[in-house]
């Protein structure tokens, strides 16, 4: 319980240290600067392109790797009902 009572006032004392730089920074604003309806338009046709990207790249890895299994277990189940015996007494 004290480890708990130690991290939230150390995170509420950084927190409160750092929130008026954040809000200070490049008249509130934010790091990209002043935005507009082009930017917000860009920002929108990117994360068009990136969501059904990143289901795509994530669907050939999680294929790839089910390949993989299957063939690891199909190699294991070769060897298991061959008449090679490896190791034992």
């Amino acid at each position: 319980m004290r480890r708990l009572t130690t991290t939230i006032a150390t995170t509420v004392i950084l927190l409160l240290t750092f929130a008026p730089s954040a809000f200070a920074f490049n008249d509130g604003r934010g790091f990209y600067g002043e935005t507009n309806d082009l930017v917000i338009t860009k920002v929108g046709f990117m994360l068009i392109i990136f969501f059904p990207l990143f289901i795509l790249f994530g669907t050939l890895l999680q294929h790839h790797l089910e390949k993989r299994k299957d063939a690891h277990l199909a190699a294991a189940k070769r060897r298991a009902t061959s008449g090679d015996w490896h190791g034992g007494w």
